[in-house]
């Protein structure tokens, strides 16, 4: 049994160097604890701006429920009427949890799968089918898809913007394709930053730990005149390495540093203009063990992941009348990644146009259209290589939504559909339908049946991995016998990929019945065809006597069935101390079709734990100190490594339970100071690569203490 005293665990663990910089974090915390404590502000003071979390907790409950969503259906709408399974991270639900990134907010949402891979990877989905690169989840900051064309991912390390200008994160499970287009398939996620305007002033935020070495936000925000608001930031951050599986560093410190700029122009009341843009660049420790033809048949190469990029985003919105607006989005981006096993350079330009209108007294339509064309060029290498290594698609769309009131302030039927042609399948069609009904004010019922498809990535139309050697004399697996030479197994791409299909049934219902406490249940049943295999090719004899080769081809000859559901509740126990649960049942079931070789059918069964449960405490207590504690528990996983060993090796990840503390202080607008504690049970493993041999890792214990000013 692993032993739970956190005291112990902690001394025990921690060296010498790393205990130095905790202590010189906590020294930090008590000069500028001192600093505040001497130079008060009257609480309440700056421009009428509160403390001590009083914009969560002044919040009832009703109104939580009331909060303005725009994800689900593209318009603003109260978040009790949304006809879908979503969940609001609100800036202070960001700032009292104490994370450090935007992965580790995503832990707050009920559904979410998020999982650290290692210091600087994750792995996160919705409702199954969870991995690094993972296909089936949309995610946009202020309407930018940051979502990977060419291995169906999201770099999450380089989504590292200032968490202190994130208004809120609109996290939907289940498909949003009807409106957001391919790949919203099981999910996505929304993340809007703060306007110009709601950014005034200076502010100041650093700190440091034992795994977070060291942290920083300088961000300033001003007026050019009495329309036009601006705000520059910069932010450092630096990340030790993570733990291996079996103990000792993983070499994959990190760090990033990132700067940006928003500019908000009011010519009119009917018009405004919105200019923001970011830089970024880092180094990201990685080691990745790769196949040789010779003996000793394994390499490991240990480099840095070098990764800069930037991206420049305009908007124009106009309204006609409170009933009709106008929107038009233009954005560059541009990304540079060295990933050791090949470099990736990307250029993506985007336009979308969005126009709301009233027709009748019910009809509620949005209808608008899109245009993305995106170039890259790779560097290959003898383990990783596309073919080409340039290429440019383009994709254009159209998408139409029309809200229909069938009964005034009870019954909404919403039908809407998107179109779009890509280059890898031509047309794609992704409707969907969905019914709210406000049963009371403190209650609504909402049925949704939705098709949704996730388009190849450019890996999975051209790529080649050269991702395992068995060596002479070995058996693999399924074999008559031994190798009399060594067998190289490789992945391949396929032009003939076709699109993995979704069709998702879902309920959900949303009830206060009481003012101190809220419940939200969303069920699902989700039907998927042609998803992803791996169909064994003929073996290769073109290089014998050197080697062999075994090719598996990426093919469509799986279909799949999930079910499940996940509830949310909040308990305002007191004014003063509010308590939010959540638990996630999922369940994936996979079958190949009858002329299928993929001999790893199931690997992703159990790719996504079964059972999450999260409980979080936010409690407001005399002196103007916070304090909120968390409890996550996630149940194990049963993964198969796809080529990162042996075909159909397994990997057991036992199940985990952490928690994480916050202390926070906030004698006045100006200051506040917190202590924090992450992970604090016990160290643990969370996932495990996949298509490329990176280093399995462990989540170690993390505490860390951060200064922030305000002026």
């Amino acid at each position: 049994m692993k032993n739970t005293n956190f005291i112990p665990d902690f001394v025990r663990k921690y060296r010498r160097k790393r205990m130095a910089k905790l202590m010189t974090a906590m020294a930090a915390v008590t000069m500028f604890s001192g600093y505040a404590a001497d130079h008060p502000t009257e609480v309440g003071s700056g421009n009428g701006k509160v403390v001590n979390g009083a914009d969560l907790m002044n919040m009832d409950l009703e109104d939580l429920m009331k909060m303005p969503v725009t994800s689900v259906s593209r318009k603003s709408e109260r978040l009790s009427d949304a006809a879908s399974a979503i969940f609001v991270i609100t800036q202070e639900d960001i700032r009292r949890s104490g994370v450090t990134s935007i992965p580790e907010a995503l832990r707050l949402s009920p559904g979410l799968e998020v999982a650290r891979q290692d210091a600087h990877t994750w792995a996160i989905s919705s409702r199954g089918f969870n991995d690094e690169f993972a296909s089936k989840l949309l995610v946009l900051v202020d309407g930018r898809t940051v979502y990977s064309p060419l291995v169906a991912s999201v770099n999450w390390d380089v989504q590292d913007y200032p968490l202190e200008d994130i208004d809120r994160i609109e996290v939907i499970r289940g498909p949003g394709a009807s409106v957001w287009g391919a790949n919203a398939v099981n999910g996505v996620i929304n993340i809007t930053t703060k306007t110009a305007k709601e950014t005034q002033g200076l502010l100041i935020s650093g700190g440091a730990g034992t795994e977070e070495f060291g942290f920083g936000t300088l961000r300033y925000g001003g007026k050019i005149n009495d329309n036009t608001y601006y705000r520059v930031y910069g932010k450092f951050s630096n990340h030790d390495d993570s733990e291996l599986r079996g103990g000792g560093d993983a070499n994959d410190n990190w760090w990033m540093s990132r700067g940006g700029f928003r500019l908000d122009w009011t010519p009119s009341d009917q018009n405004l203009f919105t200019l923001q843009g970011d830089l970024y660049g880092g180094d990201l420790g990685q080691s990745i063990t790769v196949p040789l033809t010779t003996a000793p048949y394994l390499d490991t190469l240990t480099d840095d992941v070098q990764t800069h990029g930037g991206n420049i985003l305009g908007r124009w919105t106009h309204d006609f009348s409170e009933t009709s607006e106008l929107a038009l989005k233009l954005y560059y981006d541009y990304q540079d990644r060295d990933r050791v096993v090949y470099a990736e350079k990307r250029h993506t330009f985007d336009f979308d146009l969005q126009h709301r209108f009233l027709l009748g007294d019910r009809n509620d339509i949005v209808w608008g259209a899109g245009y993305n064309v995106t170039s890259d060029s790779i560097d290959n290498s003898p383990f990783v290589g596309f073919d080409p290594d340039e290429r440019t698609t383009v994709v254009y769309s159209a998408f139409i939504q029309d809200e229909i009131t069938l009964i005034q302030d009870r019954l909404r039927l919403t039908l809407g559909s998107k179109i779009e042609h890509n280059d890898y399948t031509g047309w794609e069609l992704q409707p969907s339908g969905r019914l709210s009904l406000n049963i009371t004010d403190r209650q609504t019922s909402w049925l949704a049946v939705s098709r949704a498809v996730s388009t190849p990535a450019r890996a999975e139309d051209d790529i080649r991995i050269n991702r395992f050697v068995y060596p002479p004399g070995t058996t693999p697996p399924g074999a008559p016998g031994p190798v009399p030479v060594p067998l190289l197994v490789s992945l391949l791409g396929d032009r003939a990929m076709d699109s993995k299909e979704l069709l998702a049934f879902e309920w959900g219902y949303r009830i206060q019945p009481h003012d101190r406490v809220t419940f939200d249940l969303a069920t699902f049943y989700n039907i998927y065809d042609n998803e992803r295999s791996l169909e064994a090719g003929a073996l290769d004899l073109s290089n014998f006597p050197n080697y062999l080769v075994q090719p598996y081809v990426i093919g469509n000859k799986l279909k799949a069935e999930t079910y499940g559901f996940e509830l949310a509740s909040t308990w305002q126990a007191t004014d003063w101390w509010r308590i939010r649960a959540n638990y996630t049942f999922w369940k994936l079931n996979f079958h190949k079709a009858d002329d299928s070789t993929d001999p790893l059918n199931e690997a992703g069964e159990d790719d996504s734990p079964e059972h999450q449960i999260g409980v979080r405490s936010l409690m407001d207590l005399p002196h103007n100190i916070e304090l909120d504690t968390g409890v996550r528990y996630v149940s194990s996983l049963d993964m198969r490594r796809r080529f990162v060993g042996a075909p159909g090796e397994e990997l057991d990840i036992p199940g985990y339970v952490v928690g994480d503390v916050r202390i926070g202080w906030r004698p006045n607008y100006n200051w506040e100071v917190s202590l924090v504690g992450q992970n604090i049970f016990d160290d643990h493993q969370e996932f495990a690569p996949s298509f490329l041999g990176t280093q399995e890792t462990q989540v170690e214990t993390s505490v860390y203490a951060k200064v922030t000013f305000r002026y």
